[in-house]
């Protein structure tokens, strides 16, 4: 797939407006309060996807009216979710310059398509957020949708993935997923949705800096002239200061350098890097060779796989270990769940061989050798 770039070049590509469109004077105060900031788009939501009925879900086709206004009194090109093919025909008839498919309708084909069928035919950019849960064949897969539809002028938002358990995230980031998708299509803008990811303020600006660390094309960021009388999502807003507060402070860091010195130090850690990974898969590989040899015997003895106790002490003593040795908890629990679900993969090929391939497992299943 080839894409055409939806924004100019230049960079960093930033999508700022309220969470909802509200009333008339709230979306207005936004967007002039926003017109010098630098933003290159502008963004409200008309109609509100809610988890459980009796929330806010938007004004409707009424807040196209107020989006019109905003692009005659600013000047600024406005975007909104649309979810269905008629929000696609409501969207063309107000002039929206671009629109974007929230995480809940990516994770339905279906609804993909309609908008796909909808759009084909214009030439209308459309930003497609990651589905909630982390399933990158869906994400791709929405994108192929609308691409194969004739649409090239197509971006990605990154906007974290739902979780269970603790986290100091609204959405967990799960940022290779989106490097990822930057690998595989290195012609795709891809922008991050900080606000969804953090849903809260006060780690608006650090995980604002790690899309720019990551070379992210750009931001969105909900942005309200009173956030904590928000309709929807009042603590991850921010008001227009606030938001020009935080852009101002950030960094953007060059892709490379052609300094002597650089090269030079970068080669020589990269080389070490390179070595390490080498030692790193002949242990894996040593491991999965003692857990192959534990599964002989578990067969042996008709001794089932997972073993909750054994999984539970070695957990703990790792994950200690892992503080110790300043690794987060995130990255030590994506480490034990792939190396366990492999050793599942592995004994289970070990008690039953007839198999071509294990079948997949829920990530709470995790192997205890």
């Amino acid at each position: 797939m080839k894409f055409t770039p939806i924004f100019d070049h230049k960079r960093p590509i930033l999508i700022a407006g309220p969470c909802s469109a509200e009333t008339e004077e709230q979306v207005l105060a936004t967007a002039h309060g926003l017109k010098d900031s630098g933003i290159q788009m502008y963004r409200a939501g008309i109609w509100k996807p809610r988890t459980r009925p009796g929330a806010f879900e938007g004004v409707g086709t009424p807040g196209l009216k107020w989006l019109k206004r905003v692009k005659e009194e600013t000047g600024l090109p406005v975007t909104t979710e649309v979810a269905n093919a008629q929000h696609v025909y409501d969207c063309l008839k107000y002039g929206i310059d671009a629109f974007w498919i929230g995480a809940r309708t990516t994770v339905n084909p279906f609804s993909v398509q309609e908008i796909a069928d909808a759009m084909s035919g214009s030439d209308i950019p459309v930003i497609v957020k990651n589905p909630v849960n982390p399933d990158y064949k869906l994400w791709v897969g929405a994108i192929e949708r609308l691409y194969k539809a004739g649409l090239t002028r197509i971006a990605a938002i990154h906007r974290g993935f739902s979780s269970y358990g603790d986290s100091k995230y609204r959405n967990v980031p799960r940022w290779q997923m989106a490097i990822d998708l930057m690998q595989e299509f290195p012609d795709l803008e891809v922008i991050c949705d900080i606000s969804h990811i953090c849903g809260r303020r006060d780690i608006l600006a650090e995980t604002a800096q790690k899309a720019y660390d990551l070379n992210m094309d750009g931001l969105m960021v909900e942005v309200h002239p009173a956030p904590d009388t928000a309709w929807s999502d009042a603590a991850q807003q921010i008001t227009p200061p606030q938001f020009i507060e935080m852009v101002n402070g950030l960094v953007r860091r060059h892709t490379t350098s052609t300094d002597p010195d650089y090269l030079i130090q970068i080669e020589n850690y990269r080389s070490e890097l390179d070595d390490l990974d080498e030692e790193l898969i002949a242990i894996i590989s040593r491991r999965m060779q003692l857990v192959r040899e534990v599964g002989a015997i578990k067969k042996e003895k008709n001794i089932a796989v997972l073993q909750p106790e054994r999984f539970r002490a070695m957990r703990e003593a790792l994950s200690r270990r892992a503080a110790k040795n300043e690794l987060s908890p995130e990255f030590i629990s994506m480490l034990l769940e792939a190396v366990h679900q492999e050793s599942i993969n592995q004994q289970e090929h070990i008690m039953n061989p007839q198999r071509a391939a294990a079948p997949e497992r829920p990530a709470e299943l995790w192997l205890n050798d």
